[in-house]
């Protein structure tokens, strides 16, 4: 696209200060209420499937730029976070465990503060 010059600065100058100048005077929630607005008309005018089909040709498009071991990699780097993150979790229930007096046959901390009648 060709840059225009009007008053000595390009069309996209213009327009970036402009988008500054509005972010200065109304800040982040109004990005947030207008995006979310935008999203509403889309998903009323289009529907489900309009995602779908965007989705699909982003897809294709990574693998085309990307090549599929991408995804490979991807889910095995998720995978990894998912098992340190319940290695975490196990370790800080027997580091409770620990302190607390153990678990009961539900898996729950003994002692935990709570009174049985």
């Amino acid at each position: 696209m060709a840059e225009e010059k009007k008053g000595g600065m390009t069309v996209a100058e213009a327009g970036r200060k402009g988008g500054v100048k509005v972010a200065q005077e109304r800040g982040r929630a109004f990005y947030e209420q207008i995006g979310r607005k935008g999203g509403e008309t889309v998903k009323a005018e289009r529907g489900h499937e309009f995602y779908e089909q965007i989705g699909k040709k982003g897809g294709e498009s990574v693998r085309a730029s990307r090549g599929p071991e991408f995804y490979s990699q991807i889910g095995h780097k998720g995978g990894q976070k998912v098992r340190e993150l319940i290695e975490q979790g196990k370790r800080m229930v027997r580091e409770a465990a620990q302190k607390e007096g153990g678990l009961d046959e539900m898996g729950n901390l003994k002692g935990g503060g709570r009174e049985e009648k």
